[in-house]
């Protein structure tokens, strides 16, 4: 056999198992292909920014506030955060003079 022949045959080899590496490698990822919820964080949502809180008519406090400014409320109220700036200004005014 002549070096082009064996050349020839060498590269049909190498293309025949590409292409069969591509096939299996599409065929598993298809096989392995599962659904997947979309992202649901609220904080991504524009919507979410624009609806009315649903306490709104229940709470005072909730009136005039989007569903995410309530969710943030209610974060800050679990973590003990102050809710308006008089208490904040309050709470920075003791911690002056307990130094």
């Amino acid at each position: 056999m002549n070096r082009m022949a064996k050349n020839i045959i060498m590269g049909s080899l190498v293309s025949a198992g590409s292409a069969a590496l591509a096939t299996a490698m599409y065929k598993k990822r298809k096989k392995n292909n599962f659904s997947v919820y979309p992202d649901t964080d609220m904080r991504d949502s524009i919507k979410i920014d624009v609806q009315e809180s649903v306490n709104a008519d229940i709470d005072d406090a909730e009136k005039g506030l989007t569903k995410l400014d309530s969710a943030y409320r209610s974060e800050w109220q679990a973590n003990g955060f102050p809710q308006t700036h008089a208490e904040m200004e309050r709470l920075e005014a003791e911690s002056r003079q307990e130094l």
